[in-house]
């Protein structure tokens, strides 16, 4: 990917433009496809455009402050990237690549569960910055293995995804046949032929890529496509809350669960001993009919209460998203197919773009809203487009009109 056409790729959506000319038509729906009907797809991107921001204006915004405190830690921007699965196959070292923005943007990054890369080289390249997410297996002993793996590499979180305990209806994807392995068709090659950059790197690269962490539990001798399979038949598995307080017990480090969206979940999570919360819906790929989390984020964050930091992702493609979240509740941010886009597209450069944008996007939003730090942001800063603006009482208009006469500030 020519740098000029990174630069000229002004939006999350240019990016997703640039990685949709780059990959065959079923890898990139892989990065596009819900679930069932895939209303949950919609449902996601438009709980965002169901709020603008109220500006408030003639404030001091000359110095605009993004950095947002988790765990302790101030990062650099109030969004982290987003575990996707099977990214080395979308782009390889996609994860490694990740990785270093992440740490050069200095924000956190998730790496899935079911990535390619060793998580000892993902822990070098980001030895602060990195999380785990973990896809349990079926055989707890494969579980306590890479548990112990992970945290030999000095992996501070652990990430446990909740909303996922049967392998979901991904209609689009199987009638674009894809599956584990990747088998490509006569007519799957012929269009993956159009797209030259990905087929000449595949091919190179030796097809599909090994995926180091499960290798050792798989068949002896198993190839990448035996080993891929071997995951599929471990993973999904059911966990429950003795699972949850299993592994509490078990993790030395913070635990974070994500795909929690009912508040009487996320009080038993806090009960639990969980360190933290990300309200999810898989991106819209877990079940359809689940709502949008923005809509469920401020009856998490009410049930929480302030005990462990909540967090959101799914859906997120604007800086103004991520200033929406948080003026709901939202502590923390994390996106999945921005930065995927953005890697896809251009490797290292791609990933570090798409991190520009939504940095970029947030520093304006603040600015041209009239709110100097992220950390300031709150429900007055937002109105729903259903829902008018509250006439102030005609005492108040009456107060404000002699305070003006008298030269003072509204």
């Amino acid at each position: 990917m020519a740098m000029t056409q990174l630069a000229k790729a002004l939006s999350i959506g240019d990016l997703r433009q640039l990685a949709r000319r780059r990959l065959p038509r079923i890898l990139f729906e892989l990065i596009e496809s819900g679930v069932e009907d895939e209303h949950g797809l919609d449902r996601n991107l438009a709980a965002f455009r169901r709020y603008c921001l109220l500006p408030r204006y003639l404030t001091e915004i000359e110095t605009r402050d993004q950095t947002t405190e988790l765990f302790g830690r101030r990062y650099q921007s109030p969004f982290g990237i987003g575990p996707t699965g099977f990214a080395a196959l979308l782009r390889h070292g996609a994860e490694q690549q990740l990785a270093g923005a992440a740490v050069a943007a200095d924000i956190p990054c998730i790496v899935s569960g079911a990535a390619a890369a060793p998580i000892e080289e993902l822990a070098a390249i980001a030895p602060a910055n990195l999380w785990y997410h973990l896809y349990p297996a079926k055989d707890a002993a494969i579980t306590a293995a890479i548990l112990d793996r992970v945290e030999a590499a000095g992996v501070s979180t652990l990430v446990l995804t909740v909303d996922n305990p049967v392998y979901p209806k991904r209609e689009r994807d199987t009638r674009n046949g894809f599956s584990l392995p990747l088998r490509l068709s006569l007519a799957t090659m012929l269009e993956a032929a159009t797209h030259v950059g990905w087929l000449t790197e595949y091919l190179r690269q030796g097809g599909m890529p090994r995926m180091d962490t499960w290798a050792p539990f798989a068949p002896a001798g198993a190839d990448a496509g035996e080993i891929a399979a071997f995951f599929r038949s471990q993973s999904p598995s059911i966990q429950t809350w003795r699972s949850v307080e299993a592994l509490r017990r078990r993790w030395p480090g913070r635990f974070v669960l994500k795909g929690l969206q009912h508040p009487d979940d996320a009080n038993r999570a806090v009960e639990a001993g969980i360190d933290g919360i990300i309200v999810s819906n898989h991106g819209a790929k877990s079940f359809d009919p689940l709502p949008s989390p923005l809509d469920t984020l401020p009856a998490v964050k009410a049930a929480v209460g302030g005990r462990v930091p909540v967090m959101l992702d799914s859906g997120i493609r604007r800086g103004a998203d991520i200033l929406i979240a948080r003026s709901l509740g939202a502590d923390f941010c994390f996106v999945g197919r921005a930065t995927l886009y953005g890697v896809v597209a251009g490797a290292r450069a791609g990933a570090d773009r798409a991190i520009e944008i939504l940095r970029e996007e947030v520093d304006k939003g603040l600015a041209l809203i009239g709110c100097p730090s992220v950390n300031d942001l709150h429900e007055g800063y937002l109105m729903r487009q259903d829902t008018p603006l509250p006439r102030a009482p005609a005492a108040s208009l009456a107060d404000s009109r002699r305070q003006n006469e008298r030269g003072g500030m509204t």
